[in-house]
């Protein structure tokens, strides 16, 4: 493919993309992120994948108490040039205006969830953590897969330091207090 046949929008601005800006291209695809001012374009879900974030959707929305909401695959503006989208988000029932929205203020999100794919191992596991904590994002969970089933990597804010620390692992069972109690059998993704 010659540049020329590419759409005008895969070619950044000089200053990179902004948040906003992923609401006004054209025939962007669906779920491309904005990272540092680069889009970024995700690969196709496997099957782990998509069973693992409707495993989590799930029990967070069984046990969420009233005041918040949980969304899936909805993005949030951490920056001027920051707009990931994580797969599950937990955010303030204030944050809701009407079903309008196409994304969250990092102020208003609780809970940022990231099941991680073969193709966004650093993004997952190093970038995107890094920017969910210098936006003061409170928690951060990162799943990943372990012979077919989900290992949950829970974090706080260590609001001080603007950075994460890991409060536990979860293999076959998700129990905890923060930032809400939750019990879930991690194994019932084998009955998705």
């Amino acid at each position: 493919m010659t540049p020329s046949s590419l759409p005008d929008w895969v070619f950044p601005p000089p200053q990179g993309f902004s948040a906003e800006d992923l609401d006004h291209i054209p025939e962007l695809p669906a779920h491309t992120e904005l990272i540092d001012g680069s889009l970024v374009f995700v690969s196709p879900q496997t099957s782990f994948h998509m069973r693992a974030v409707s495993l989590l959707e799930a029990e967070l929305r069984r046990a969420a108490p009233a005041g918040v909401r949980v969304r899936r695959e909805m993005s949030v503006v951490l920056a001027k040039d920051q707009r990931p989208e994580p797969d599950l988000c937990v955010v303030t029932e204030e944050a809701v205006r009407g079903g309008a929205e196409t994304y969250y203020d990092a102020k208003d999100v609780v809970l940022a969830v990231e099941v991680v794919s073969p193709e966004s191992v650093t993004r997952d596991r190093e970038r995107k953590p890094q920017l969910y904590a210098q936006a003061g994002i409170p928690h951060f969970w990162r799943v990943e897969e372990d012979s077919g089933k989900p290992i949950v990597y829970i974090y706080e804010l260590d609001p001080a330091l603007r950075s994460y620390a890991r409060m536990g692992v979860h293999r076959d069972r998700l129990k905890v207090t923060a930032p809400f109690d939750l019990d879930a059998d991690l194994a019932a993704i084998d009955r998705i």
